[in-house]
């Protein structure tokens, strides 16, 4: 067979990787790898060649198997096909389905989670960590990105801590009306050991106990479905801290959360929660800063 129709051949088989493997067939076949064989056994060389280079096939693997557990609709404990099952029925006249359908869901929650601005490394104690002078540019610009989306925001929540309250009072300039709330659970801390770990920011295992519960205590505050109540979509802003935003996204979308600090975020990001009536969360968008100009950005 020529080298021509060999080749031809062998890119039916193998696709993309054809080349590679002719010019295995071709050393091969001239002795390269070893003596000069006869025409038979070289011809069969090539198909074995060809043979080695080709992955089994099967349905099984052609698509990517899922991994994993699957999606809990009930992370946050408000299914209401579960909520109704254990609750006594008042009247025995009572329709099973129109109570089922008055405690489901029907409004989608949006969740804006802002990182505070820059603010002060070198402050004695949270009250001396106030924002430098980038860091008021930084809340300016992500209250004029937050205005200019034109939401009908229903809240602004921010953590008690001093960078965090600033930068929220700033933000609310630009979007007046919203009712300003302060949380002590948002306040910055070590949720989770991460993994894998890192050799410069180590806290005591005291801390991730009790940072832990406070984070997670704020996360089943904040992140879940809407109230059966609620009529209308909500748009909600929580300013707080970059490690309570991911660990809040790790939750949120049931990744391991100890994968929280493999996620960066700039001073000032948006990172925007989707909570649908049903359950399902989607994450819009991550740190997004590109409404800062380059020099404006900062991680600190």
């Amino acid at each position: 067979m020529s080298y021509r129709k060999t080749f031809k051949l062998i890119c039916s088989f193998a696709g993309g990787s054809a080349a590679l493997v002719f010019a295995a067939v071709a050393a091969d076949s001239r002795g390269y790898f070893g003596e000069h064989r006869g025409e038979g056994a070289s011809r069969w060389s090539r198909f074995g060649v060809l043979h080695a280079a080709q992955p089994a096939w099967t349905p099984a693997t052609h698509t990517p198997a899922p991994t994993g557990p699957g999606w809990d609709f009930n992370w946050d404990k408000r299914d209401p096909s579960v909520l109704s099952n254990g609750r006594k029925k008042e009247r025995v006249t009572e329709d099973p389905s129109s109570e089922q359908d008055n405690s489901k869901p029907k409004a989608t929650r949006h969740i804006l989670l802002i990182r505070h601005s820059q603010y002060n490394l070198s402050g004695n104690g949270d009250t001396e960590r106030f924002l430098t002078p980038l860091g008021r540019e930084q809340a300016e610009l992500t209250g004029q990105r937050l205005a200019a989306l034109g939401l009908k925001y229903d809240v602004l929540i921010h953590s008690s801590m001093t960078r965090a309250t600033e930068t929220a009072h700033i933000i609310s300039k630009h979007i007046p009306g919203v009712e300003l709330l302060s949380c002590d659970l948002l306040r910055e801390g070590a949720p989770i050991e991460p993994v894998p770990p890192v050799t410069h920011w180590k806290p005591d295992a005291v801390q991730y106990h009790e940072d832990g519960a406070r984070i997670e205590a704020a996360f089943r505050r904040y992140i879940h479905r809407a109230d059966p109540k609620q009529k209308e979509d909500s748009y909600e802003i929580i300013v707080c801290h970059a490690n309570v935003i991911r660990y809040f996204v790790c939750r949120a979308l049931q990744f391991p959360p100890e994968g929280w600090l493999r996620i960066g975020l700039h001073n000032g990001s948006i990172t925007w929660l989707t909570i649908r009536p049903s359950g399902r969360v989607a994450l819009r968008t991550l740190g997004d800063a590109g409404f800062m100009p380059p020099d404006k950005l900062t991680r600190t």
